[in-house]
């Protein structure tokens, strides 16, 4: 189980429903999405104002377990921990946790491989990202 230095705060909104009154799952995605994008904000791997298009990465295989439903109003926060590094993907496992509780409602799985949008071609990993990660993680 991946130790988690990361946490982002989701505020569940009521558009993010299903008819069943919980959190929809698709919507997962997006809280992890938000989660990440935060975690490379604080790392500074990516600048509030700098185009998604230089990002530099693409999501290429998400996996997700569904443990409790997540409701409206509920405070809850994305975990983010980069568990491998390869030479041009990233595993980054996530979870989705109450946080009054700290009960998993759900973790997930996501690679992503980093990405030259002009080029249209997979790139390495940037070595300023790898070191950054690196020193924040212990990986």
């Amino acid at each position: 189980m991946p130790e988690y230095k990361f946490f982002h705060p989701i505020e569940v909104r009521y558009g993010d429903l299903d008819p069943q009154g919980h959190v929809n799952n698709a919507k997962h995605l997006t809280y992890f999405e938000q989660a990440r994008i935060a975690y490379m904000v604080q790392l500074g791997l990516f600048t509030k104002d700098q185009s998604f298009m230089e990002i530099g990465v693409i999501l290429a295989d998400v996996h997700i377990t569904y443990h409790a439903p997540v409701y409206f109003g509920e405070q809850v926060k994305v975990g983010v921990h980069v568990s491998k590094l390869g030479n041009k993907s990233m595993t980054w496992e996530q979870n989705i946790v109450d946080a009054k509780t700290g009960k998993v409602l759900a973790k997930g799985e996501v690679v992503l491989v980093t990405y030259d949008y002009r080029e249209e071609k997979t790139i390495n990993i940037p070595h300023e990202w790898r070191e950054k990660i690196k020193a924040f993680e212990g990986v």
